[in-house]
């Protein structure tokens, strides 16, 4: 592998990059990208309908016309096709929930070398922490599943399943996929009773209610009651150390029928630890933010699996834009 040559510029690149994210963040916590939908506006009628500066509404919108999130002509800004798809809150691929919650890590993530230094979380978990930051978290998850499951349900053959438990499994959207591709399944969101909400929000919101339930708990604490044939893990071991994770795959297994296959989706690091490079910054993400978590490689997350009583453990030739993989194993 070769080493990569920096430069200056490249470097400074990187370390004001920051400006660019704080602005995008400052635009979708301000709904620009909403209140322009299908409009063509002035930036006096953006301010007038934001009730902002019109001296900081003009500066924020010339800059998403540089960043080409915005298109301006004869002092009128609109959309770009992208804007409208991922950033306006009309479009069901909206991704403003997850850019909040990116909004909400800012301050702990500025606070790095602290945390570094002495090892310790310097935020609570957004799962438990206060409501703005839990439901900008959870819908987060919804908005990135929503864009993620089409791409990856397909790839999943579980069409001889007929119940699945989606541990940890948030608004559940997860759940409505699986049950949208699989006519014969009906699913189990399990998650802590905080999350009931959101997930029958959402699962009546696809019109899946007399297919999908909520069974609120703890999957470190509880017991996980019912009998499945597939169960679904994303992205939840990641927030525990690797003794939360042994028990949270056991757990799973125990409640899986004979035969039965267990699904892990996470971010995966290779087996040296030292990239792909979303899952390594994640795994820093996770010392901010959590007293024992981590990304996990491969073989690590390949042998929890084997020890828990796993066989025919396999990853799933799947490639996704933030390098999340899906390992497999029959019980």
């Amino acid at each position: 592998m070769t080493t990569r040559e920096w430069n200056p510029g490249e470097l400074l690149e990187v370390s004001g990059y920051f400006w660019k994210t704080c602005t995008l963040h400052a635009a979708v916590k301000l709904d620009v990208f909403t209140c322009l939908a299908e409009e063509q506006l002035s930036s006096a009628e953006v301010s007038d309908r934001l009730k902002a500066s019109s001296k900081g509404v003009e500066r924020l919108l010339n800059a998403l016309v540089a960043m080409e999130l915005l298109t301006k002509a004869e002092d009128k800004y609109f959309n770009t096709f992208s804007a409208k798809e991922f950033l306006s809150k009309d479009s069901p691929k909206y991704l403003g929930n997850i850019i909040m919650h990116h909004h909400h890590l800012v301050e702990s993530w500025s606070q790095l070398d602290q945390c570094v230094q002495s090892g310790q979380a310097i935020r609570e978990r957004s799962s438990f922490s206060d409501e703005e930051w839990r439901e900008s978290f959870l819908m987060g998850m919804f908005n990135m599943a929503m864009n993620m499951a089409p791409m990856l349900i397909p790839k999943i053959d579980i069409s001889s399943r007929r119940h699945l438990l989606d541990l940890g499994g948030g608004p559940g959207t997860y759940a409505v996929h699986f049950c949208r591709h699989n006519p014969q399944l009906k699913a189990t969101v399990f998650d802590l009773p905080t999350t009931r909400p959101f997930a029958e929000k959402t699962i009546e919101r696809f019109d899946l209610s007399d297919r999908i339930d909520f069974r609120g708990g703890s999957y470190l604490k509880d017991d996980i009651e019912g009998r499945y044939d597939v169960a679904w893990l994303s992205h939840i071991l990641h927030g525990e150390g690797p003794e939360g994770c042994k028990k949270i795959i056991q757990k799973a297994v125990a409640a899986l029928e004979r035969g039965g296959i267990i699904i892990i989706h996470e971010f995966i690091l290779d087996n040296s630890m030292d990239g792909p490079l979303f899952p390594a910054l994640f795994s820093l993400n996770m010392l901010l933010g959590t007293d024992s978590g981590q990304a996990y490689s491969e073989q690590q997350l390949m042998d929890m699996l084997a020890d828990a009583g796993a066989k025919d453990i396999q990853r799933l030739a799947v490639q996704t834009p933030n390098d999340s993989g899906i390992i497999t194993g029959i019980i």
